[in-house]
């Protein structure tokens, strides 16, 4: 049992940071579920109209009830919460927006949506792949599931077999995104990034990190293996492609785009890949 100062304990490291859910089980990356829900999805209607329209038109097919059901839920958690988004992601996939962007960019919102992949990728993997080691061990990463679990990051305490299942879809969807290679044996893919892919999420960053130093230091691109200078090349690829502006002298940092929503964004990224 608990004491008290255990019980504090897991209230203080909740407070700090989003619980981990064990979400990730009912569902993977979902790349052609997901995608077919935005290419059906109508901006103009609310989220409860698509929802209601989306079921009765049966656009998964013979799926069952309740896996449409959890698809929805997750959909929700992991593109809805910005409306913002939502529409962006709605006319990249209507545009016929390239998958070797798109599915970084649905990689990229994943991972802001689940704390817990986005820690196991910027904690775990970016150490490891930045010193050169991409063979994975399923039983390392469930361990430090366990001790996450035990340092009270989860909204309740996990049991093995949850820990298990979780850690089985964490590797299952960052396979399915890319992030990994390999069936059985998991090893980090080679890191792969679009320059319009990167300019779309740098402009998602920009939003809500108005400083440009401070953006290009956000832990956000470990989910793509970019260290600092790494980060600098893209802006200056980017910058030369027209897709914004960056100039850095000192530490005076510089970064804008030619659009203020992401919406008008994503639709300038989409016809200058037609």
């Amino acid at each position: 049992m608990e004491d008290r100062n255990q019980i504090a304990q897991r209230k203080r490291v909740r407070s700090s940071s989003m619980p981990y859910t064990s979400k990730i089980i009912k569902a993977t990356a979902l790349l052609g579920d997901t995608k077919t829900l935005l290419s059906h999805w109508d901006v103009t209607a609310t989220a409860a109209e698509n929802v209601q329209r989306l079921q009765s038109e049966n656009v998964f097919g013979k799926a069952s009830r309740s896996r449409v059901e959890d698809i929805l839920a997750i959909f929700r958690q992991r593109f809805m919460a910005e409306e913002s988004v939502t529409k962006a992601l709605v006319l990249l996939v209507k545009e016929r927006f390239p998958a070797a962007s798109l599915d970084r960019i649905l990689y990229f919102h994943t991972a802001k949506a689940d704390q817990l992949l986005f820690d196991i990728v910027t904690e775990i993997f970016y150490p490891k792949q930045a010193q050169g080691l991409v063979d994975l061990d399923a039983l390392d990463v469930q361990r430090s599931i366990h001790k996450w679990v035990e340092a009270g990051k989860t909204a309740s305490a996990w049991s093995e077999i949850t820990t298990l299942r979780v850690t089985q879809g964490v590797l299952a969807a960052l396979r399915d995104f890319g992030v990994l290679q390999g069936a059985k044996n998991k090893k980090i893919a080679p890191a792969y990034l679009t320059v319009e892919a990167f300019a779309y999420i740098a402009f998602y960053l920009k939003q809500h990190q108005p400083s440009g130093a401070k953006l290009v230091e956000l832990p956000d691109w470990k989910l793509f293996f970019l260290p600092l200078e790494g980060v600098e090349r893209f802006l200056i690829d980017a910058h030369q492609h027209g897709l914004l502006e960056y100039h850095a002298a000192g530490t005076v940092t510089r970064l804008t785009f030619p659009t203020e929503s992401l919406a008008e964004y994503a639709n300038v990224l989409a016809h200058r890949v037609h």
